[in-house]
């Protein structure tokens, strides 16, 4: 059975998007705006980690489901979910097999938090997102999104401060490899009882951009793509944007 990648570390993960349920307004009304746009209401987010986006789904009138291959990180989101008080039901499943786990399609396929990245091979990412296409209905959008750019990839900052909070400081020290990235992630508690600090890493296979991306979803049947560059519904632009959304309608 293969390793679980996020064995260890799914408690450590949710520091990324802050407190479990409160989401920025503005992404927010990003979703808002997609959904009511593709008439969404059925969504699967196929890598759904700790869950973090699943009561933000559940909020806008949508039929959530929640997915991922990581028995870790389904157990998080088990338990934050059930402190957050929202029943919405997780599976284990592989997003290179989804019409193998579900029989139904969905409005939208999400596959958020650079999830795709862990595909080492342009075969994979295709077999990926033919799999996301497989459980959608005609006129239904697959969204991806990550924080890996490229404007980042040009650059390639040694160091990125990712958190920086009054008692916690996340920072990011990368590893550039060819085609692959490792996120070596440095976590420092700051309280006035307690000085520590944990470090762990996270590794993407292959690092897929702007002009990738668009490749790979053509060739895996996808032909209407969008490009955002953040939640402000800005075009994505190669030498600025911080972040790349990506949005293809089946």
């Amino acid at each position: 059975m293969p390793q679980d990648l996020y064995e260890g570390i799914a408690a450590r993960y949710d520091r990324f998007h802050g407190e479990f349920g409160k989401y920025d307004a503005v992404m927010t009304g990003f979703f808002r705006q997609l959904f009511v746009e593709y008439q969404v209401q059925r969504v699967l987010d196929c890598a759904c980690g700790t869950g973090q986006h699943l009561p933000l789904f559940h909020s806008l009138d949508c039929e959530v489901i929640g997915s991922d291959i990581s028995d870790a990180m389904l157990a998080q989101a088990r338990k934050n979910l059930a402190e957050y008080g929202v029943e919405i039901p997780l599976h284990k499943a592989d997003y290179r097999e989804l019409p193998h786990y579900f029989d139904r399609q969905f409005d939208a396929v999400m596959c958020l938090s650079s999830s795709i990245l862990h595909m080492p091979t342009e075969a994979e990412a295709i077999c990926a997102f033919e799999s996301m296409r497989g459980v959608l209905r005609e006129g239904g959008i697959l969204v991806l999104t990550q924080g890996t750019t490229d404007k980042q990839w040009q650059e390639k900052p040694r160091f990125i401060l990712a958190v920086n909070e009054r008692d916690f400081t996340r920072l990011f020290v990368i590893d550039y490899m060819g085609e692959a990235a490792r996120y070596n992630i440095l976590d420092i508690h700051h309280t006035d009882k307690v000085r520590d600090f944990e470090v762990w890493s996270v590794e993407y296979s292959r690092i897929y951009l702007r002009d990738d991306q668009e490749k790979l979803l053509k060739a895996s049947g996808f032909e209407t793509i969008e490009f955002y560059g953040s939640y402000h519904l800005e075009p994505y632009e190669k030498q600025t944007s911080d972040r790349l959304i990506t949005i293809a309608q089946k």
